[in-house]
């Protein structure tokens, strides 16, 4: 689809297409499970013999929602009850979400679309591995980022019991939604839609993809925006304007550096009055991230799966390493070391900044060198991080990966960070970029300064 900015005036125009529009519910913002591929084609076979995304539909989830129902069924963990958020503070605090990160979605687009509109967005919040959405009146949809099986998705009735029920959701979203959107993976993806002044989609005039490598013109159609971003625009605060046959327009200048949504709605039945910006940056980041987490996970062990097949039909040791799994291993996880370098990443032209104090939360967070430095130190004049590598190189998920990915992950780091590596993926990296984040990790991440040390020494 193509779509096209008329920069000498104030709405953006997208010509309307046929729309594809396979995507309800879940499908259009962030909480979205989207199909693993070839789920249950191994039948009832040994977990080891199947293939990883059938493992999706049998293994227990160990992510940290599925760890506080365990804390709620054994008594430990008691969800307080509020009269007008339900258990929300409650689950936010057990999961260690800040209100800081609070983002507004005001289209018709989640499951409870029929309690969502402009005057009363779906609230979102997260942090590195959950994401909790809430609708007045509605129930809690929560999800997580599983180390082993990718996204994993729960919904909690807004009711005061005893002992609230998480209750995970499978088969239920794996009929609806299988797509790429989330790399053919169980993820999150965030999505930029044209939307009608009824919180309805207008998918006959397309939609994106939200990424890191998006462009801000085309972030955040659906979202309510608070923060300031200069001349740069984007979608969000606005509805879209035409549509059913006509021309879409939008108007981007009066969505632009909105810092107070009082003319939008009335945000007083939320946790705060914010849907910052920076968070919404973030966001987009870490769900395309943890989404090439789990498909290099995903292919990497059914690499291995296959290996042993192979090497047990041949007569060969098991532990043999074949050159079709080491060309599998790399085709998985080549990826993941572009996207946790940030490669491609969409510059910004002026300073961003937010609303809320997400931003403070956020890049107090992680690690510190001794130089005090961070892989969680924002930039956000120039691009999203003063050292351009994922955070999530520190998570659950990224340890989780099997060996033979993450010894190759870490060992393409060495060579880019090194300075061995000078491939185009990799020139937005400057030699100072590149020595500071190799420094950070080398103090920060035990095992991967083990594997550069050993490279080194070899």
């Amino acid at each position: 689809m193509t779509h096209h900015q008329d920069r000498t005036a104030t709405s953006y125009r997208a010509p309307v297409t046929p729309a594809v529009a396979l995507f309800a519910l879940f499908a259009l913002v962030l909480v979205s499970l989207l199909g693993a591929p070839s789920l249950g084609q191994s039948g009832g076979a040994n977990a080891a013999d199947q293939d990883a995304a059938a493992q999706y539909l049998t293994a227990a989830a160990d992510d940290p929602v599925a760890r506080l129902q365990k804390r709620i069924d054994s008594g430990q963990t008691r969800l307080e009850w509020h009269e007008r958020h339900g258990y929300l503070r409650a689950v936010l605090r057990e999961l260690g979400i800040p209100a800081s990160s609070q983002m507004l979605v005001f289209s018709k687009t989640s499951m409870q679309r029929d309690r969502i509109s402009p005057g009363a967005p779906r609230a979102i919040y997260f942090n590195d591995q959950c994401y909790v959405g809430w609708v007045q009146g509605g129930d809690l949809e929560i999800s997580a980022a599983d180390p082993k099986l990718g996204g994993t998705f729960y919904t909690l009735r807004q009711q005061k019991v005893a002992r609230p029920r998480l209750v995970r959701q499978t088969y239920d979203c794996l009929q609806c939604h299988s797509s790429p959107m989330t790399k053919d993976v169980p993820g999150h993806a965030v999505r930029s839609v044209f939307t009608r002044a009824d919180g309805l989609p207008e998918l006959s005039a397309g939609s994106f993809v939200t990424t890191d490598q998006s462009p801000l013109e085309e972030r955040w159609g659906g979202w309510y925006v608070t923060g300031k971003h200069g001349d740069q625009r984007h979608m969000g605060n606005v509805p879209a304007r035409g549509g059913r046959g006509d021309e879409v327009t939008l108007d981007k200048e009066a969505g632009a550096n909105v810092t107070d949504l009082g003319r939008f709605l009335d945000t007083a039945p939320y946790l705060t009055r914010h849907s910052d910006i920076v968070a919404l940056m973030v966001l987009e980041h870490q769900t395309n991230l943890h989404n090439l987490i789990t498909k290099a996970n995903y292919l990497t062990r059914d690499a291995l799966r296959d290996e042993r097949r192979m090497n047990a039909l041949e007569g060969a040791p098991p532990e043999a390493r074949r050159p079709s799994t080491v060309g599998r291993v790399k085709s998985a996880a080549e990826p993941l070391v572009e996207a946790l370098l940030f490669s491609g990443e969409a510059k910004l032209s002026e300073p961003i900044s937010g609303t809320s104090g997400f931003a403070k939360e956020f890049a107090a967070g992680g690690p510190r060198d001794k130089q005090g430095r961070s892989l969680r130190d924002l930039d956000l004049t120039r691009r999203l991080l003063r050292h351009p590598c994922s955070y999530l190189i520190y998570s659950d998920a990224f340890d989780a990966l099997p060996a033979p990915a993450r010894e190759y992950v870490y060992r393409r780091l060495g060579e880019v960070l090194g300075g061995a590596e000078q491939g185009k993926e990799f020139a937005h990296l400057s030699a100072a970029d590149r020595r500071a984040i190799l420094e950070i990790l080398l103090e920060t991440k035990p095992d991967f300064a083990a594997a550069y040390r050993k490279a080194v020494a070899d």
